[in-house]
């Protein structure tokens, strides 16, 4: 697979499919602009390079065509901003006024095409969209890792209809840091998976167990784990038609000699507000009429510890509802472990999602080796699945 260091961009338009799926405000104002920023040396690669570019990228998920509130055009301030030169946008990804200002776009320039899931025919994948998307460039880069694992027009169809294509920045470094944790893993390996469900996490969990040393289970699914053992959880979430999962996963990791920690204890809460009543509680007797939002200071402990001991480290998911400020210690101090074993030499895979987010909300973000921008491209990936995007460049 080509990367954009292999192409000459002098004199031509490059149709760079990025994800600037950000979120906005209620003034239509980006509150997080990580990915816009990942984006920016390849773009600036272009630029550099006498080429131009054509931006092409999703936002939200419109159900029926054309919404304000996932119009692209709220982005064109803030790039305006970042690459310090006027920004055009096409109000139609694959209309006439954005096919002519593709057409005459000179060196130096930047277009942005409208939202491409303003149609249908982008997620179905469809020939004809992805062949009128084509004629925005000359030269196709993808560098949009969060997206690869859909077979989309303007991800892996879009990608026949070049001689020239490759990947950017960001998907080689998501590609090259996942390599790190599947075949270069340095021991002790201890994987984090977090998050509500186990069925989320199902084909990960299983890949993993036959190369970590230690799986911790912490969040939601694990109460799945101790109703599964016949502990008593309240009313904390649980998949019931997951409990015989469980307690094969609990069995296998025993069989490999991997050690799977659960979270001795939680923060229970007599609702799901960060202003209900709390406790401390062993995770296998929790009341009736109580829940589980987060892991304990027990089960923190335990599972820093063995982080920071840790040379290899991919954490996907959070340790409680880290969105309340009541019940996101137990995240926290999961993050500050890594962060205190990457400063010793360990490398720290963030799984991109809910755990990217908790990493850079709570200021980590560059103390940690690498924060994946694509929470389920990477999930399968790492499960062994070939992605769409990825094959289309190869």
């Amino acid at each position: 697979m080509k990367n954009i260091t292999d192409f000459d961009f002098k004199g031509k338009r490059a149709l760079i499919r990025v994800d600037f799926n950000v979120p906005l405000n209620d003034k239509f104002e980006i509150t997080d602009d990580t990915r816009i920023r990942a984006a920016i040396p390849t773009i600036q690669y272009v630029l550099d390079n006498g080429g131009a570019v054509v931006l092409m990228s999703h936002l939200g998920r419109p159900k029926t065509g054309p919404e304000d509130r996932f119009s692209l055009q709220h982005l064109v301030p803030h790039l305006s901003q970042v690459f310090d030169r006027k920004v055009l946008f096409g109000d139609d990804c694959v209309g006439e006024q954005a096919k002519s200002l593709s057409a005459n776009l000179k060196s130096g320039e930047i277009l942005l095409l409208e939202n491409l899931r303003f149609y249908a025919d982008e997620t179905k994948g469809d020939v004809d969209f992805a062949k009128s998307l084509a004629g925005h460039g000359d030269v196709y880069i993808n560098d949009a890792f969060g997206t690869a694992h859909r077979a989309h027009a303007s991800t892996s169809i879009i990608a026949q209809f070049f001689n020239e294509k490759g990947c950017g920045y960001v998907m080689q470094a998501e590609l090259e840091n996942a390599q790190k944790v599947l075949d270069k893993s340095e021991k002790p390996y201890t994987a984090i998976m977090g998050g509500a469900k186990i069925s989320d996490k199902i084909m990960i969990i299983e890949k993993l167990l036959e190369k970590v040393d230690h799986l911790i289970i912490g969040g939601g699914m694990s109460y799945t784990f101790f109703k599964a053992m016949g502990g008593d959880i309240g009313n904390s979430l649980v998949e019931e038609d997951k409990l015989p999962l469980a307690l094969e996963l609990i069995k296998k990791a025993k069989s490999l000699g991997v050690d799977l920690m659960l979270p001795i204890d939680s923060v229970i809460a007599d609702a799901f507000s960060n202003d209900a009543n709390t406790d401390i509680c062993m995770n296998n007797a929790i009341p009736s009429g109580w829940m589980g939002l987060d892991i304990g200071p027990q089960a923190a402990e335990v599972f820093s510890r063995t982080v920071r001991d840790s040379k290899t480290i991919l954490w996907n998911g959070p340790m409680g509802v880290f969105e309340m400020e009541n019940f996101a210690n137990g995240t926290k101090a999961v993050a500050e472990a890594i962060v205190e074993a990457t400063k010793n030499g360990a490398f720290s895979l963030i799984g991109g999602g809910d755990s990217a987010a908790a990493v850079n909300q709570l200021g980590y973000g560059s103390d940690v080796s690498y924060v994946s921008t694509g929470g389920g491209a990477l999930l399968e990936y790492m499960e062994g699945k070939e992605l769409p995007g990825v094959v289309a460049l190869g």
